[in-house]
């Protein structure tokens, strides 16, 4: 099929050509367009303080060119979130794709911050386009083993939020800081585009029928069987702390970390704020287990954030990074759990639509929150608002840690579980 074809959701009139690709290729695919544009839509974190200077604008304004990706990205989701499961997998990794290049070009030759947050509004609607997508396309990759597509999906996706501040970085220090990166980005996406188009592309799992297919892609109400519910929500709720963590971490924390550690260097200050990420990225690849996984993740991931601010108090660099890998390690361990269990528990034709759903909350923690800490970093300061704000963060990880521990010690009790006494013959 042709990609317009598929985006049409008619049948092509030529007969099927194009790479039979083998489902390792598929795989990797799948996870280097999701990966790849991530780390374009977080290339700009450690060129926020150049931005700002060179542009002229405020804390509070970076904030709201960070934020406008974010929700540009959850729109697309809510309206867009099932277009993967009626064009094809390929198509909307193709779509998304095109999207990402036009969001970078605006983005690099931005002048004010409308500018900005136009190109960070197209970045968000590219990741959007293939989230969904690439979810769903490692899940029917991998029928047999769904808890690896979900930590193939988490790597994926954390691996490229982390790579992208610390590959702005170093991009930036080539002629033109902001420019450059960008159009080293663009160069790989267009070179993705090639494998994309000569692939042989899979049949939509819902393509659209009648005289009027488009209307598939109608916007939907987001609903979750009653089977799948709980686990949804609890998803939705680490997911949004987790975020929350991480938006802080992309957009005002490099200048806030640049403080602690003293440095100017843009690639310094990008490995800083990826670190959470990285270190969530690689949690995937640990093999933690068992009921009470979620819990002690969330446990970590509050103690990790409360250190974030006694580093600062104390001007420990040392401190500073030790808390920033415990705080991805527990995000990471958490969520995946929480994340495999929604997944494995929605049915393959609305696996795509669910998945997005759970993002679209998920996606929220790094806007709403972070746009709370924009203002207050103007009322207040930066300091003191970081402070307060990693202390809710803490708060809300110890409450969640408490809520899953109990459930956890529930259900060993119903089951008979290690901590149930033996009853006597």
């Amino acid at each position: 099929m042709t990609v317009f074809s598929e985006l049409r959701m008619r049948p092509a009139t030529a007969g099927r050509s194009g790479w039979d690709a083998s489902t390792t290729a598929r795989l990797a695919m799948a996870g280097t367009v999701i990966f790849t544009l991530l780390v374009g839509a977080n290339l700009a974190t450690p060129l926020y303080p150049l931005l700002q200077e060179s542009l002229g604008l405020s804390s509070f304004g970076i904030t709201v060119a960070f934020a406008s990706y974010v929700l540009a990205l959850v729109s697309t989701l809510m309206l867009a979130g099932h277009w993967s499961d009626h064009i094809g997998r390929r198509a909307a990794l193709i779509l998304a794709v095109v999207v990402g290049l036009a969001g970078g070009w605006i983005f690099a030759h931005a002048e004010g911050l409308a500018a900005l947050s136009a190109g960070r509004s197209l970045q968000g609607v590219a990741v959007a386009l293939a989230t969904g997508a690439s979810a769903a396309a490692l899940r029917e990759l991998l029928p047999s083993r769904p808890e690896w597509a979900s930590r193939f999906t988490l790597l994926a996706s954390a691996g490229g939020v982390a790579a992208g501040p610390v590959i702005g970085g170093v991009l930036s220090m080539l002629p033109g800081p902001t420019t450059a990166p960008y159009y080293v980005h663009s160069a790989v996406l267009g070179g993705l585009l090639v494998p994309l188009c000569l692939l042989r592309a899979r049949p939509a799992i819902m393509p659209g029928d009648g005289v009027r297919p488009l209307r598939a892609l109608a916007p939907r109400r987001p609903s979750v069987s009653t089977e799948a519910r709980g686990a949804f929500w609890l998803a939705a709720a680490v997911g949004f702390l987790s975020f929350s963590v991480f938006g802080f971490c992309l957009s005002l924390a490099p200048g806030y970390f640049a403080q602690i550690v003293q440095a100017e260097s843009r690639p310094v200050i990008g490995a800083l704020a990826g670190v959470t990420l990285g270190a969530s990225a690689l949690s995937q690849l640990l093999r933690v287990r068992g009921r009470y996984a979620v819990p002690a993740g969330l446990g970590v991931l509050g103690v990790s954030v409360l250190l974030l601010a006694a580093s600062a108090a104390w001007s420990s660099p040392l401190l500073l990074v030790a808390a920033s890998i415990g705080a991805g390690l527990g995000q990471g361990v958490a969520f995946r759990t929480v994340f495999n269990d929604v997944a494995g528990k929605v049915e393959p034709a609305r696996h795509a639509q669910v998945i997005s759903t759970v993002y679209v909350i998920t996606y929220l923690g790094s806007a709403v929150p972070v746009l709370g800490l924009g203002w207050a970093t103007a009322a207040f300061g930066l300091a003191a608002s970081v402070t307060g704000f990693v202390a809710l963060c803490g708060i809300a990880a110890f409450g969640l840690a408490v809520m899953t521990w109990r459930a956890a010690t529930l259900q060993d009790a119903r089951r008979g579980g290690p901590h149930q006494a033996r009853r006597p013959a």
